[in-house]
């Protein structure tokens, strides 16, 4: 975990405080709206259908065990018992009332967490792999570059006005987990070929009106460039984004626009000519953000737990569980434990305060006291011995946390949609628990295998439907709620963005159609076939066949 100091406190408790002021003034009217909305929108604070909702932002989604419990705490106290993951390792309370907001925003600092630039046209929370540290994948701890991204981009007076959001991932795993190429900047860490670090930055990904997939502008960036990379990139999108139609504003239509060469050209330009020295961080500025982090001290382990083998003979819920939601561990006698927040029937991503807490005892417990957020809307203890996997797995039961679907086809990403959200077209919640209800028998859900399904209630994406192997999206059709589904896509390390199936089907035809489009693929699929491999192999035709075949 990255430690703050006193200036990254000063910095969070400062920006508490101002807005402490900007909120009695909003509510004794010497603000109106108009003047309050970008003031809120740069401290995490929306105005939802029912009430305010604050996103507290989670840096590459790290949490320490006493930082869960004071999210445990403030949901308890202002809100409703609960938060809300989020496809970009955040957590939002839905249920905020405005003249309590400057004392959640205190209550955070007390935990070293805060909301600055969760929302507005800046550079948002950045995501990375929440793995990060556990895998035997990596090339170098993504988490040190993040929070050097951190801490140069918080309050950054030339980009915190920029045309439109700004979002940048960054993994050092060939397996993404952080949905890299659907980003603004998306930056994967790789050793070249004399074993230099450097990165591979992609830039236009992105989701929403006009999906596209990043493009790659550098192969390899020196590490120690990044910073100066990311200023030019950024430059250039200021000076050319547009300002004058929202819909047009983010840097992957520029990209587009410009076309990826001359987009490159331009960033290579900027950077060559700029004063790189005064902003690349030195080397001993990067020792003391490696340094600022406390890294786990791990205890011997054997490789073979025989305890938790004769746990998994004598209890099968634990078998699938380390079956589906376990993972290696590069260390010996560790595991990585994935929590899943879509159990059937609840809504995807929430977490009761009650949780939270049992959570962050289990890894004070046995995880060496980190938790993380993935941008799949689960959570993870990074570092768990396998001897204490059933101990764990036994506590998650007990909070209602151990179901063992991670990666399945009821692990699914869903938008808070019409319930919450002011800018949804339909509800996404509901169609989310009908499908998870439809595959909740454990056999059944593994018969299909890995299957990510993913929902949004508008053309915003906040459910990444475009990347979903199913892909559902909320259309209104003459105030009717519809849905149109896509198939292909993926946000992974084979990213491609899902093809429409044809016309959008009415809300309770949207599970009998995901169930066809399953069957389908359990027809058609050779050996081990992945549903998107399957998919990719024989095209539409099949699918679409499946679906429609009542309508015709």
């Amino acid at each position: 975990m990255y430690r703050y100091d006193a200036i990254d406190r000063s910095v969070i408790q400062d920006r508490s405080a101002e807005f402490r002021d900007q909120v009695e003034r909003r509510l004794s009217g010497a603000l109106t709206e108009e003047h309050f909305k970008p003031l809120r929108l740069m401290n995490g604070l929306y105005l939802q259908l029912h009430a305010y909702m604050l996103r507290v932002a989670i840096p590459y989604g790290a949490l320490s065990s006493d930082q869960l419990r004071g999210l445990a705490r403030i949901g308890r106290i202002y809100d409703k018992g609960y938060g809300h993951f989020t496809t970009r390792q955040n957590l939002q309370f839905n249920w905020i009332r405005l003249e309590q907001t400057p004392d959640i925003l205190d209550a955070l600092a007390e935990v070293d967490l805060h909301a600055i630039q969760t929302s507005g046209n800046c550079i948002r929370n950045t995501t990375s792999d929440p793995y990060a540290g556990a895998t035997a994948e990596e090339v170098d701890d993504p988490r040190v570059w993040c929070e050097a991204i951190r801490q140069w981009s918080t309050l950054h007076p030339e980009f915190s006005y920029l045309p439109r959001k700004f979002k940048i991932a960054v993994t050092a795993a060939p397996q993404d987990r952080t949905a890299a190429k659907v980003h603004d900047i998306g930056l994967v860490l790789r050793r070249d070929r004399d074993g230099q670090l450097g990165f591979e930055v992609m830039v236009g990904g992105g989701m929403g009106r006009t999906p596209y997939l990043g493009t790659t502008i550098r192969e390899h960036l020196p590490v120690q460039s990044l910073l100066s990379y990311l200023s030019a990139i950024l430059r250039v999108y200021n000076r050319h984004g547009r300002r004058d139609n929202i819909f047009k504003a983010r840097v992957k239509i520029l990209v587009a626009a410009l076309g990826a060469g001359e987009f490159a050209r331009q960033v290579e330009a900027e950077w060559t000519t700029m004063d790189r020295v005064a902003v690349d961080l030195p080397d001993v500025e990067l020792a003391r953000i490696r340094g600022a982090f406390s890294y786990v001290r791990f205890v011997d382990a054997s490789p073979v737990s025989s305890s938790l083998e004769a746990a998994r003979r004598a209890d099968p819920t634990l078998g699938r569980f380390v079956r589906n939601n376990v993972k290696p561990h590069k260390i010996a006698g560790h595991a990585i434990v994935n929590i899943s927040l879509k159990t059937p029937g609840e809504v995807p991503g929430d977490c009761s305060s009650d949780q939270m807490d049992a959570i962050a005892n289990l890894a004070d417990q046995y995880g060496y006291g980190e938790i993380r957020v993935t941008h799949e809307q689960n959570l993870v203890l990074p570092h768990v011995k396998l001897d204490d996997l059933a101990a764990v797995h036994a506590g998650l039961k007990a909070a209602g946390l151990a179901c063992p679907n991670v990666g399945l086809a009821s692990d699914i990403i869903a938008c808070p949609g019409l319930d919450y959200c002011s800018l949804a077209n339909t509800r996404a919640i509901p169609v989310a628990q009908s499908i998870a209800q439809r595959f909740s028998m454990p056999d059944v859900a593994e018969s299909v295998g890995e299957l990510k399904i993913k929902i949004s209630g508008c053309i915003n994406a906040c459910g990444h439907h475009h990347v979903g192997h199913i892909g559902i999206l909320g259309v209104d059709k003459k105030g009717e709620e519809f849905f149109q589904l896509t198939l292909g896509g993926s946000g992974a390390e084979d990213a491609s963005l899902g093809d429409v199936l044809g016309p959008a089907v009415a809300y309770d035809q949207v599970t009998p159609a995901v169930d066809a489009l399953v069957q389908a693929y359990l027809r058609e699929r050779r050996g081990a076939e992945r549903f998107l491999d399957t998919y990719r192999r024989v095209g539409l035709t099949p699918f679409k066949a499946a679906v429609y075949a009542e309508a015709h």
